[in-house]
């Protein structure tokens, strides 16, 4: 493994590391890291002032840094996410630090991950999940199946796709019993088998409990009669007669502000007509006066001889 540099003035200078195996297995996403990390710090060294003997000591202490740092990304990613099915079968991708090939590594364990069970009211719906926390992160995988397992040994298959879960609308006590679930993956082993036991409960009945403050004539005793019968006669007495006239008086203060307010349109309504016609009457007059014809002089003259 070497590392190319042109920082010193002689050309294709190579800085040889010591060989050496950090750990012998990582992902991909942990070795970017650390090639990013890497990638940083040797640009900030190329890129600084640093020249000779310096610049060598610079790059070897980063180098030894960055390897440190690599070991504990590595160590990190062994401890928290390497293989972390509890059972069944993962398909993961790791990479070998030995020669830097990725691979599709099986982590191999128990295929079967326990038995569960379930109970279902009649008449309400059956859920059977069978995904784990690693399904999502696991490669290869392929279809979920669910199986009815029946007395004699015999499976029939429910249903197979890609969703987890099997849903049962409705269930009664025909769908009690073992259901089985498996994951497929590509290598034609399961990845994963889960085991259900249904059992139906009868239908649930839901009670309504009556109010503490409400008492049964069956359950009442004499006293509570009397009481209730005293509160029914007071329910059933008439209006007081405050409240009647109180009812009345607003009733009479709604009619008459409706009243009032017809009256005052009326009003304006008919000032309006009045001084209409005023004005027309005013009008009509003044133009008869202009037109009225004048009598000539001469006929004044005769009359008057006569």
């Amino acid at each position: 493994m070497g590392i190319v540099v042109s920082k010193t003035g002689r050309s294709n200078e190579t800085v040889r590391l010591e060989s050496g195996v950090v750990s012998p297995l990582t992902d991909e996403d942990t070795l970017q890291k650390a090639s990013w990390s890497l990638l940083k710090d040797l640009k900030r060294i190329t890129d600084s002032d640093v020249k000779d003997n310096l610049f060598v000591k610079e790059l070897f202490w980063m180098l030894h840094l960055q390897k440190e740092a690599l070991a504990t990304s590595v160590a990190r990613f062994q401890r928290e996410a390497y293989c972390p099915n509890q059972c069944g079968m993962m398909l993961q991708t790791l990479i070998w630090c030995m020669n830097c090939k990725k691979e599709v590594h099986a982590c191999r364990k128990s295929y079967d991950c326990g038995e569960r069970d379930v109970e279902v009211p009649h008449m309400e719906d059956m859920i059977l999940d069978c995904e784990l926390n690693w399904h999502k992160a696991s490669e290869g995988l392929t279809d979920y199946s669910f199986y009815r397992v029946w007395g004699n040994n015999t499976e029939t298959l429910v249903s197979k796709g890609k969703e987890s879960t099997l849903t049962k609308p409705m269930v009664g006590p025909e769908d009690a019993g073992d259901y089985r679930c498996e994951l497929g993956t590509v290598n034609s082993s399961p990845a994963t088998i889960i085991l259900f036991h249904v059992t139906v409960l009868p239908k649930r009945v839901e009670e309504e409990n009556p109010s503490p403050n409400i008492v049964t004539l069956g359950e009442a005793s004499p006293t509570q009669i009397s009481e209730m019968t005293s509160e029914s006669s007071i329910t059933l007495q008439p209006p007081k007669p405050d409240s009647m006239l109180k009812g009345r008086l607003l009733g009479l203060l709604i009619w008459g502000s409706v009243a009032l307010i017809i009256g005052l349109t009326f009003a304006i309504f008919c000032r309006r007509k009045v001084i209409d016609f005023i004005k027309s009457s005013l009008f009509a007059l003044g133009s008869g006066a202009d037109e009225q014809p004048q009598v000539p002089k001469e006929k004044d003259t005769d009359s008057m001889d006569q």
